[in-house]
């Protein structure tokens, strides 16, 4: 696979999406005479509804799904530190068993009919965010090289008229080493490791701290 600057990494097989979303030649800027013709359509979308901070239920009154419910917060901020207000940030994840609520998922792992799997916040005054979801659970990516992902958390980012994909991991997993992303990152990994750590809260079995990092040497990995 070859990364944006066109430098061969030896990672081995990995899934097909990867390969496709790789560039295959160096990244240009945009020129600002042209960025500034842009329509910025990204705040229509900052449009929330009560409650969707919420995955680990469908609606307020409904049961609770099944797994651990885990609860991740944190800042987003700039490369010069400053945070980011109003962002919108889309969450999404698997399920305890390791299956998407999605139409492509043919993993043929169990469902969860009080699970969906999607959620959105918006950054307050202090660039804060939080959310409460379900520990996903790790699936077999690759039936025919025995490759697992491990569980991990998807944050879709969008602020002004920019829009940024990551992931969260958890530490000390497993499938963490032979995870493609995770060996692109490097060094880096540890950006976007969840820090676990102690809550009081009686509905939550876990408490992470994910501080996310747009630009800059310091931030956060981005698909």
């Amino acid at each position: 696979m070859m990364n944006s600057m066109g430098r061969k990494l030896a990672i081995g097989e990995t899934d097909n999406t990867s390969d496709q979303r790789t560039p295959r030649k160096r990244l240009r800027s945009i020129p600002n005479t042209v960025r500034e013709s842009f329509v910025p359509v990204v705040p229509a979308r900052a449009i929330h509804r009560q409650n969707e901070w919420d995955l680990t239920r469908i609606a307020p009154n409904r049961p609770r799904a099944e797994g651990s419910p885990i609860e991740v917060k944190g800042t987003l901020r700039n490369e010069n530190g400053t945070l980011l207000r109003g962002a919108l940030i889309e969450i999404w994840n698997a399920n305890h068993h390791g299956r998407y609520r999605h139409v492509e998922d043919n993993s043929g792992l169990k469902i969860d009919e009080n699970f969906l799997g999607m959620g959105r916040v918006i950054t307050d005054e202090c660039g804060s965010y939080c959310f409460r979801t379900i520990s996903p659970g790790a699936y077999l990516a690759r039936p025919d090289i025995g490759r697992w992902r491990p569980k991990h958390i998807h944050l879709s980012i969008s602020c002004g008229t920019s829009r940024l994909v990551t992931q969260m991991y958890f530490p000390d997993e497993p499938n963490n080493a032979s995870d493609p992303m995770a060996i692109l990152m490097g060094d880096s990994f540890d950006r976007n490791l969840g820090q676990l750590f102690e809550t009081k809260d009686v509905e939550i079995d876990q408490s992470y701290e994910f501080n996310i990092v747009v630009g800059g040497k310091n931030a956060t990995f981005f698909e």
